[in-house]
């Protein structure tokens, strides 16, 4: 138990110091994205959802805008793949849609590495084993994301969640976080076979194909 909270509390420390280091970064980045996604897409310039986090409180997500809102006669929005733009899919390539969340991180609502915070209408879906995911802190990266990220189906995604939850250490989220540079420069795993993102998370091992 001392060695997980000591783990724990040295998490949060390097998350913080982490992010306060990029900063002479991020900034630039943030500005530059914003004022790409401003001229593209309009306003607003950020994607915001509540999104379940540590214990399954819901936190706001922050994540630049990328598709459009273009909707059907019926006021429907569009499959994702007709409302996700030029831009947005080179931002979800290079995860630059995600700087936002680095934001959260410095709140204590996210951490650098664990488990992708997903839909909260997922809650109700996991098995008790599944929902495990949430006793620990969402990652802007992950066990899973380094390892198929959106390539997998569901069921690996959150196998690799447990695993991460039940074998998180320092050295290992150095690991990821590693990892992660590598996955983002090659481009693997943006989105699922034959869909725009990912299809929804049904349950019981369930991919539809509704498109999130």
């Amino acid at each position: 138990m001392a060695v997980r909270f000591q783990y724990r509390f040295g998490k949060r420390l390097f998350d913080v110091t982490a992010v306060l280091l990029a900063l002479p970064l991020l900034v630039p980045l943030l500005v530059v994205v914003g004022v790409v996604v401003r001229v593209t897409l309009g306003r607003p310039v950020l994607f915001r959802q509540k999104r379940p986090g540590w214990h399954g409180r819901p936190f706001p997500l922050l994540k630049f805008r990328t598709m459009t809102d273009a909707r059907d006669q019926c006021g429907r929005f569009l499959p994702d793949e007709r409302r996700l733009t030029r831009v947005g899919r080179l931002l979800r390539a290079t995860s630059l849609d995600e700087l936002p969340e680095f934001a959260s991180v410095l709140l204590g609502h996210m951490s650098l590495v664990g488990p992708r915070p997903l839909l909260m209408e997922y809650l109700d879906q996991y098995t008790p084993n599944q929902a495990r995911r949430h006793d620990v802190r969402p990652g802007i990266t992950g066990w899973a994301q380094v390892n198929g990220r959106n390539g997998i189906s569901w069921e690996e995604k959150l196998a690799l969640d447990l695993w991460y939850v039940e074998h998180g250490s320092f050295l290992l989220d150095c690991r990821i976080l590693l990892r992660t540079v590598r996955i983002v420069l090659q481009r693997k795993g943006i989105s699922a076979s034959g869909h725009a993102t990912v299809p929804r998370f049904l349950g019981a091992g369930l991919d539809s194909d509704v498109i999130v």
